[in-house]
């Protein structure tokens, strides 16, 4: 055997060598994880149950995850990538969260701090994430589409535990009682046809992932409120809502108007009983108080 024959079995050798060693297993088989290095498992939960159905997150939800590693002992900064989890897909079923590709720790000393957000989209940008509300909010599915949740866990050591990570709602929620007042029967009221709506609110804004700070933006609409058990509900981008008729309510198609200034914070539910009476001139509506905010809103809307 010639010199150049016995270099093409050598070769041919390691070629071989090489693609055994390559494999990872039979096909099916669950990921291997890495030598040294533990499983992410995140367990998340709603701060305040504003959905809704009134319940925290349902089977189907979907969350998205960064995490930032330390340097040296000093938090990162959450960038669009190259962290150490870009916007991970984690969905909820059965009472838990299970990630769409497995992630896990640098090491076994390396803090991080973690960021979720739900709804999850494709592709967020972190300093300037857009959450909307929509317009016709006449439906629990509806409602529930303009949810935006938020949170942050900071300095996370490594382990074997899930990550308990709490979300708050980032929107405001408005709720609106119609009660009969004078001249109104608590029967005529429930056999109209009324509905609800607050005006003049702008319909998106700009959300920092990284801090959680949300600032509206755009121009002006209405949002129709929908009917959940003794209350009519909204979501609201937080902002401040200079003097009009901001409070709509439609009995049998006529429009009678709350005009007030409000401001609507991140976070925070107001709720507003209004008693429809009659008058010479029809229907006029009087505001009780806001219940949460600890403000007298009393007026009256004609």
């Amino acid at each position: 055997m010639n010199v150049s024959c016995v270099k093409k079995w050598l070769l041919c050798l390691l070629v071989a060598g090489v693609s055994g060693c390559a494999g990872k297993g039979e096909e099916g088989e669950s990921p291997v994880e890495p030598e040294g290095q533990r499983e992410i498992k995140i367990a998340a939960s709603v701060n305040d149950l504003g959905r809704a159905t009134d319940v925290g997150f349902e089977a189907g939800d979907a969350i998205g995850v960064f995490v930032v590693n330390y340097s040296n002992g000093s938090a990162g900064d959450l960038q669009n990538s190259g962290n150490h989890a870009d916007n991970a897909k984690f969905s909820y079923a059965a009472g838990k969260w299970t990630p769409e590709t497995p992630l896990f720790w640098k090491d076994d000393e390396t803090p991080a701090d973690f960021y979720v957000y739900y709804p999850r989209v494709t592709s967020p940008v972190v300093t300037a994430h857009v959450v909307s509300v929509q317009e016709d909010q006449s439906t629990e599915e509806a409602y529930k589409a303009c949810d935006f949740l938020w949170g942050k866990k900071s300095g996370v050591a490594p382990t074997e535990e899930a990550v308990n990570i709490t979300v708050n709602h980032m929107l405001s929620c408005l709720q609106v009682k119609v009660e009969p007042g004078p001249g109104f029967t608590t029967e005529e009221l429930a056999a109209a046809e009324v509905q609800v709506k607050v005006n003049h609110v702008q319909m998106e804004a700009e959300v920092n992932l990284a801090t959680g700070k949300l600032t509206a933006r755009g121009g002006r609409k209405s949002v129709v409120l929908g009917k959940n058990e003794e209350f009519y509900k909204g979501l609201v981008i937080p902002q401040t809502v200079d003097e009009c008729q901001l409070i709509e309510v439609v009995v049998n198609g006529k429009s009678y108007f709350l005009i007030q200034s409000m401001t609507f914070v991140s976070g925070k539910r107001y709720t507003s009983t209004v008693k429809v009476k009659k008058t010479s001139e029809g229907v006029n509506v009087d505001i009780g108080d806001w219940e949460d905010d600890g403000v007298d809103h009393g007026g009256v809307a004609e």
